[in-house]
């Protein structure tokens, strides 16, 4: 544990940014689990629905700097190839 008062607010400030970005991932990834049980069942509209609320998940964690860029466009990309695979 630190002694100084700067380390001791560090270790605080870094819990909350570190239960902050485990909340957005973990909202992403349920996102992702909801868009593949659509896809899984069968149902090409609501897939399609809930792919646009996925991508702006997605997209909402990169401007929060805790996905990268790339990251993001590949986990989209293979998203769509899978709704395009449906067809």
């Amino acid at each position: 544990m630190p002694n100084i008062k700067s380390a001791k607010k560090r270790v605080l400030v870094t819990a909350k940014k570190t239960a902050r970005n485990k909340a957005v991932k973990s909202e992403v990834k349920t996102e992702i689990k909801k868009f593949l049980a659509l896809v899984e069942g069968g149902d090409k509209k609501s897939a399609t629905a809930q792919l646009t609320h996925t991508y702006s998940v997605i997209d909402s964690a990169v401007s929060k700097g805790i996905l990268k860029k790339n990251t993001a466009g590949n986990k989209k990309s293979g998203l769509a190839k899978k709704l395009n695979a449906m067809a």
